[in-house]
Formats: structure tokens, sequence, C-alpha cells
């Protein structure tokens, strides 16, 4: 497979705080990356650094070959080349759900009002969500806010999708709705970057996993050898954690 991603040696500070410290992996085109950690070590970050949401400091993101933190480069096609899934679903509440999932393909790709309702309707039907395109986000669960949030994403047809802990933000009985949606794209190949604390997911899911602590990459590999046997004892120390709770 081709590679999609490659980050090297990125950084990132805030004020006096490195809060990413020479990051670099690499992504294949169908691959689903999972990325782990504790609560503040730069997960999400390092997602927002990815798409430009907050501009890194120091290092290369070439997506496809081309180096997006370059001069020249335009944010707005980046931004949709990177779909984006926020923890808190960030949809417009003021338009109803395939106006929500229409608004990338209208504003940011530019193209016809039918083109966008068509990609749209595909989306919403792909997440399971069309007996709700009239309803507005307040109407809607939390989960299926996601849903839409996910559909939202994939009508911009990205190159990849980044999630940002997409189930923090749910009930535990809505987290697999969600979780279903995301493994079908995956299996459909579906290029991801998943920052998440559903351990299950990254173990049974993901083609990768990264831990990072601090800001540094400890340890990244496959997820099935990292669950068995991982290498770093703040690794073991992470992954035991988590484990004790299932």
């Amino acid at each position: 497979m081709a590679t999609i991603l490659e980050v090297k040696h990125l950084t990132k500070r805030f004020i006096d705080n490195e809060v990413l410290k020479d990051v670099s992996f690499e992504l294949k085109k169908g691959e689903t990356l999972a990325v782990i950690g504790s609560s503040g070590s730069g997960k999400s970050t390092l997602l927002r650094c990815l798409n430009h949401l907050s501009k890194p400091d120091s290092g290369e993101i070439l997506l496809e070959g081309v180096d997006i933190n370059g001069p020249g480069i335009n944010l707005n096609t980046v931004r949709a080349d990177m779909g984006f899934v926020f923890q808190d679903f960030n949809l417009f509440t003021h338009l109803t759900i395939l106006d929500n999932v229409m608004f990338g393909p209208l504003r940011v790709r530019g193209q016809s009002k039918q083109e966008a309702e068509e990609i749209a309707m595909e989306e919403i039907k792909r997440v399971g969500m069309v007996d709700k395109i009239k309803s507005y986000p307040a109407e809607l669960s939390g989960g299926q806010q996601q849903r839409i949030s996910i559909a939202r994403a994939l009508a911009l047809k990205p190159k990849l999708i980044l999630y940002d802990e997409p189930t923090s933000a749910l009930d535990p009985e809505l987290t697999g709705e969600v979780l279903s949606v995301m493994t079908a794209l995956a299996n459909d190949g579906m290029t991801a970057i998943v920052v998440t604390h559903e351990m299950g997911f990254a173990r049974s899911v993901a083609d990768k996993v990264i831990f990072i602590d601090q800001g540094v990459i400890v340890e990244q590999g496959d997820p099935k050898e990292m669950f068995k046997r991982p290498r770093h004892e703040r690794t073991k120390l992470f992954l035991s954690n988590f484990m004790n709770l299932e």
C-alpha cells in the first residue's frame, strides 16, 4: 500500500510547554492508526497539528508527498482532505441534519446544490441516519449527532479522517453505535487516525497503534503485539491500568 501520510520530527510548544517532541510516524492508504495515551499526553494536539487547527512549530507533514507544513499551502484544502471528527460533535445547531452534511461539499468543495445533496444523502445513509435528515442536532442523541459528524466529514471525500476521542462525550450505551460505524468504515478501507481511550477498538480494529506519553512516542507497532507484549515499562503500566478495568 502507498504511504498517504508521513510525519517527520513534529514539535509543538505552548509558551514554555513542549507538548509534542520530535514525533515521527507514517500511515499507509487504507490503514487505521489508533493513538493512545493518558489525558494531557499530546494526542489531541497531534491531530490538530496535522490539519493546522494548531500550527506546528517545526517538522514536516507530508500528505501524499506534499509538505503541508510548508509555505503556499491552501489550508482549506488541507482541512477538507483530512476530515475531522470532534469530541463534542461541532454541528451547526441552526441547520438540519441534511444541511449540516451538505455544508462541506457546497461551501468548501464548491459543488452544486444537487451534487452536494446527493453526496450528503449517500453519507447519511452510510451512517444509518436517513430518517433524521429533517431533524436538528438538538433533537438527536449524542450518538446520533456523532454519526452525523462522521457523515459530514465523509461528505468532503477526504483522503483520511481524524477522530479526536469521538466517544468521550457519549454515555456508555451510545458508544457502541459510533464505534460500529467507525469499524465498518475501517473495514471498507477508509484511512483514519483515531485518538481513543477505547482499548477494545484499538486492539481489534486498528492496523497500528501509537502510545504517546508527555509528547513523545514511546512505542508504536502492531496492536496485537503491543497489547500482548509491550516492550516499554511505561506502555506496560498504561495498558495494565486499562486491562484491569475490562
